[in-house]
């Protein structure tokens, strides 16, 4: 079972010292992966419902600094050099594909073939209207703007149209290192978001999900799975669990879960956030592991 870090781009974790200190002592300390989200806008009082909490509320203050996922990963793959690295995840269709594959493609070749894109179709319909992209319809955009990527990553000249999205014989370097492919994770804990992991991406990564409810999802991962053929070993599948300890790492396992990713705030300062990382690995980092 790898365990994975998400501590990275908000609050104390947006201040590049301590950014600095948690990849580094993470690094050390044997986490497989540092895992960064995204919001663009947050809003005072949000109608939409956040989906990730009992209450429907983020527990994000809007005014909280929150840095783009990508630079702040390109700043975490420059202090290390052997961690992996993953959006977790960044909104795809408040995005330009062109670009996003470009930037993606450009931190994989700059951390040496260390990152994965984690996408999701987004939730705050606020968050949509201030970036002048509708809402109605993100999952097909989404959709489609991954087959694009896919197309930019591995064609040269490449060409793509579609619903919201469309070029011609165009040249966009450089490429992933992995064969013109890049992992890509789906984030989200819907049916549609499983679904889409398993029909157009190579993981899934399920947020703040109470431990009763990762089995039933992963069920359903594994239908979409059969449906579609293909198997389950052929996903990685993270979960950051809302109410896990460490004993239930063989729980996880025995589910088909790859990754426990463990979501914190980090403390301050340098020296406090490096030693909060070591407790945390003390905590969840088998010997042997």
């Amino acid at each position: 079972m790898r365990v994975g870090l998400h501590a990275l781009g908000i609050g104390d974790g947006a201040r590049p010292e301590v950014i600095r200190a948690v990849a580094t002592a993470a690094e050390t300390h044997r986490f497989a992966r540092l895992w960064c989200g995204e919001h663009v806008v947050l809003v005072d009082a949000p109608a939409s419902r956040y989906p990730y909490s009992a209450d429907g509320r983020i527990a994000v203050p809007p005014d909280a600094d929150w840095l783009d996922p990508l630079l702040t990963l390109s700043f975490a793959a420059a202090v290390t050099s052997r961690i992996e690295l993953a959006t977790g995840v960044l909104l795809l269709p408040e995005h330009n594909p062109v670009v996003v594959a470009k930037q993606a493609a450009t931190l994989d070749v700059l951390s040496a073939g260390r990152f994965s894109l984690g996408v999701g179709a987004g939730w705050s319909a606020e968050e949509f209207t201030a970036l002048g992209i509708p809402f109605a319809g993100r999952g097909r955009r989404t959709d489609e703007y991954l087959a694009a990527m896919r197309t930019l990553w591995a064609e040269d000249p490449a060409s793509f149209a579609g619903e919201f999205t469309r070029f011609d014989a165009i040249r966009v370097n450089p490429k992933p290192l992995r064969g013109g492919r890049l992992p890509v994770v789906i984030g989200g804990n819907s049916d549609s978001a499983l679904r889409r992991a398993v029909t157009l991406a190579d993981g899934w990564y399920g947020f703040n999900l109470p431990m009763a409810d990762i089995p039933a999802r992963i069920a359903v991962l594994a239908d979409e799975c059969a449906l579609h053929g293909r198997t389950l070993d052929e996903l990685t599948v993270a979960v950051a669990p809302s109410d896990s300890t460490p004993e239930h790492l063989p729980e996880l396992a025995a589910t088909g879960v790859t990754e426990l990713v463990v979501v914190g705030a980090p403390p301050p300062t340098p020296d406090e956030a490096a030693t909060w990382v070591t407790e945390l690995a003390r905590t969840w980092i088998r010997p042997g592991e």
